[in-house]
């Protein structure tokens, strides 16, 4: 990688940038003399950075074909350098780079930048596609590249390290062309979910069993230790699945912050009626009753609409899974069932979570409608020997792949 050692820098903040820059990067030169293209870097004929929900993509398209492969070969690299804010100077740089052994999707390699240098490169969690073989673009989480959701700065440079390209004054990264020629800024933004979108069978016991993954999910909230249970979560850093009764919502929810803190902390919410009636027998009772609750989380979430629908008692039928679908909900049932709710003993409930458990598995566990000390209790064991176990705490939409919509 080389692109951290080249910039173009902004006129207009080059005398705050400068004495940084000129610690950490060697500037940016133009190639002294006329070349021919396969003799000089590859030019950037467009760029941005946009957000897009909890990532963001990067999308560059040159001025004619690439391959990752071929820059490598070619003692090419085309890179993203990010920019802090205060104090103003290079934060990193993310390179596109060949494919891992045994893969055919390039890599983004990230390396942090300070004054000594850049420090160690590290492949990152990314999609990566190519509309065109002019084209690439690349989605991430702002986190992986040391990014918050704030604004930032950025710019593509491509340089190419060879005795054929000869820069007008020497410089560590060879020839260097940069896209835009001052950095541009990117506003992000903290998203927020909004919803979810129902996909698969409508009617679901458990997840796919190909990832050591478990949904724990907790109904009958939110209730008086509801703040308690996401205590527990937001130390264990755990996600969870809650699926609320709508009219306690007002009487227990805190004027909507413990949903509000539920989604911030990436737990989920689902449906669980108004008022807990048995619905099986489906028709205008039982709509009535689904969307009276999804309101009422849609108010105190200050506008998420759940796409997860629990029967109260687990009582469904086929009329009721076809209806809350046709309302633009997946049914959730679940796999292993501590029976919590009878007070069996805080042992009880933790063997039966961990003698059952299975990659896929749904556990359903409650937060409200009663004494709840003992599913508590028996909370902070189960997580730690389940992670133990290699078992990654996630929510019912993400065990089944749904879709999360943001704005």
């Amino acid at each position: 990688m080389y692109g951290s050692r080249g910039l173009y820098c902004d006129r207009v903040r080059a005398r705050v940038l400068l004495v940084t820059l000129i610690a950490l990067l060697a500037v940016a030169i133009p190639v002294a003399v006329a070349s021919p293209q396969s003799q000089r870097p590859l030019p950037v004929k467009a760029a941005s950075l946009t957000q897009a929900g909890q990532q963001v993509t990067w999308a560059v398209t040159l001025a004619g074909p690439f391959s990752p492969t071929q820059l490598a070969s070619q003692h090419r690299s085309l890179c993203l350098l990010l920019e802090r804010a205060t104090p103003a100077s290079i934060a990193g740089e993310l390179c596109v780079m060949p494919p891992r052994a045994g893969h055919t999707a390039p890599q983004l390699v990230y390396a942090r930048i300070t004054a000594a240098g850049p420090g160690p490169g590290h492949s990152i969690s990314a999609t990566v596609a190519r509309a065109s073989t002019d084209e690439l673009s690349a989605t991430f989480l702002p986190a992986s590249v040391g990014l918050s959701y704030r604004s930032v700065r950025w710019q593509v440079i491509s340089t190419l390290r060879s005795g054929s390209c000869v820069p007008a004054r020497p410089n560590p990264a060879g020839c260097v062309t940069t896209f835009p020629r001052a950095s541009a800024v990117t506003k992000l933004h903290t998203p927020q979910v909004v919803g979810c979108v129902p996909s698969g069978a409508p009617f679901v016991f458990n997840g796919p069993s190909t990832h050591r993954e478990i949904a724990l999910t907790f109904d009958d909230g939110p209730w008086y230790d509801t703040p308690q249970f996401l205590d527990i979560l937001e130390r264990e850093h755990v996600h969870a699945t809650f699926f609320e009764i709508g009219e306690q919502i007002s009487v227990y929810g805190e004027h909507g912050a413990v949903e509000r803190r539920m989604l911030a902390d990436g737990d989920m919410i689902g449906d669980h009626t108004w008022s807990h009636p048995d619905v099986a027998g489906a028709g205008s009772f039982a709509a009535g009753q689904i969307s009276q609750a999804a309101a009422a989380i849609r108010q105190a979430t200050g506008g998420f609409t759940p796409c997860l629908f629990r029967a109260p008692y687990g009582d469904v039928s086929a009329a009721l899974i076809s209806e809350a679908r046709a309302m633009g909900f997946t049914t959730i049932q679940w796999d292993i069932d501590p029976r919590d709710w009878a007070l069996p003993g805080t042992n009880a409930i933790y063997q039966n979570v961990i003698s059952n458990a299975h990659p896929g598995a749904i556990v359903i566990q409650h937060d409200g409608g009663g004494n709840r000390s003992e599913t508590l209790a028996a909370l902070p064991r189960e997580i730690d020997t389940l992670r133990s176990e290699g078992y990654q705490f996630v929510t019912v939409t993400q065990l089944l792949g749904q879709r999360l919509i943001y704005r």
